[in-house]
């Protein structure tokens, strides 16, 4: 799965090249707000131009169902992009996505040059992964570059069933690098290897906890989540975020750890509050004595801080996803703050699992100091289940 044929491995001098890109960046009245997606898509973009090739992007942008809709529509990027690559990105404002107009931009172009296709998501084909669109977009190119990782772990036309009608698939720079660090820190980490599990729910984390398990030496819980773990060790968790559901797993987990020899650290004090609200009345409580009625866990304590710091510096791979807390509130950062800042003073691999933890990490001014943060939430949390990724599996093998 891992071993994939990159931009590296073609020649793609006067061939039209279909590039799957991730440019589902946040617009508010029509002008990027975070364009941390579109610098991503750089390097891949300029190897092709250098190449000689007629590349021609495309990208989903939010969920438009099927139908244009404008404030979704990838004009902006375009600009954006064009200024960004210092040469114009000609945009095919094509509502068919595959109609008259993409298609004659596409035969007017010269080597080097570059179009935007319109936001794929106006189909509804795309997201049914239908054979009809598809094949519209494979009959654009002679290649197809799949770059978007963060749309790895859905099977749609423009990044899986297009690679069915043309005879090259390979990955981008983009897709190429998440495949090695993810890959590979799972596959063969520098050890002691440490996994970091928080954010709200037990339930989205279960096969990530499973695979991780058997691979990691310790296993770190905070977040929303830790508090299933609490009630399974038989203390109150006053009005904390739980899920009573898997209360009877959480108490599984901790005895297949222990059966497997991996640590597995729980908070062992946190910051209580009495509503969830950055100005509420806090207080610290220890893990072991519960939570009082109507108080809930809004962030791991400073003991746990402490412990959990301790922790990562002797950590060679550290892999993260999801914070430790409300850390969208300062009184309730504290934890997050800790792991973010002992994770980006190590001599380790550190990962950032997409998500929350990325948004986090870049909050505090820390992602120049970590290894690598993914693009892909939902793909990366899928890539740490140990899972097959369609995005991944449908490019060319070397």
């Amino acid at each position: 799965m891992l071993n994939k044929k990159s931009v590296d491995d073609i020649n793609v001098k006067g061939k039209k090249v279909l590039v799957r890109c991730d440019f589902n960046v946040p617009l508010q009245e029509g002008k990027i707000t975070d364009e941390n997606r579109l610098v991503a898509a750089l390097p891949t973009i300029k190897k092709l131009i250098a190449d000689g090739g007629r590349i021609i992007l495309c990208s989903h942008l939010g969920k438009p169902k099927g139908k244009p809709v404008p404030s979704m529509s990838l004009a902006p990027v375009a600009i954006r992009l064009s200024e960004l690559l210092g040469q114009e990105v000609k945009f095919a404002p094509d509502p068919e996505v595959v109609g008259s107009n993409a298609k004659a931009a596409v035969a007017a172009m010269k080597d080097g040059d570059v179009i935007l296709l319109e936001n794929t998501r106006y189909r509804v084909e795309e997201t049914k992964n239908s054979e009809k669109f598809s094949k519209e977009l494979a009959s654009l190119c002679d290649v197809f570059v799949n770059d978007a990782f963060g749309t790895a772990h859905r099977a749609h036309c423009s990044n899986v069933g297009v690679t069915e009608f043309v005879d090259t698939a390979v990955v981008g720079y983009l897709m190429q690098k998440e495949i090695d660090f993810l890959g590979n820190a799972i596959a063969n980490p520098e050890r002691p290897f440490l996994a970091i599990l928080g954010g709200a729910k037990v339930s989205s984390k279960i096969p990530v906890i499973e695979n991780l398990l058997d691979k990691v030496d310790t296993l770190i819980i905070g977040g929303g989540m830790s508090y299933t773990f609490m009630k399974a060790q038989g203390v109150g968790v006053g009005t904390s975020l739980l899920e009573e559901d898997y209360v009877d797993y959480a108490l599984e987990m901790l005895e297949k750890a222990k059966e497997k020899g991996v640590k597995l650290l729980l908070p062992v004090d946190c910051i209580i509050a009495d509503e969830f609200s950055n100005d509420a009345n806090r207080r610290i409580a220890r893990t072991n004595e519960g939570i009082p009625d109507g108080w809930m866990g809004l962030d791991i304590g400073p003991e746990t801080s402490i412990m959990y710091a301790a922790t990562i510096m002797e950590a060679k791979t550290v892999v993260w996803n999801g914070p430790m807390g409300a850390f969208e509130m300062p009184n309730f950062l504290h934890g997050t703050r800790v792991v973010a800042e002992m994770m980006a003073g190590i001599d380790g691999v550190t990962i950032i699992g997409g998500g929350d933890s990325a948004a986090a990490v870049n909050q505090l001014g820390l992602g120049d100091k970590m290894t690598h943060i993914s693009t892909g939430g939902g793909a990366s949390l899928e890539f740490l289940e140990g899972k097959d990724l369609p995005g991944v599996v449908s490019a060319d093998n070397l």
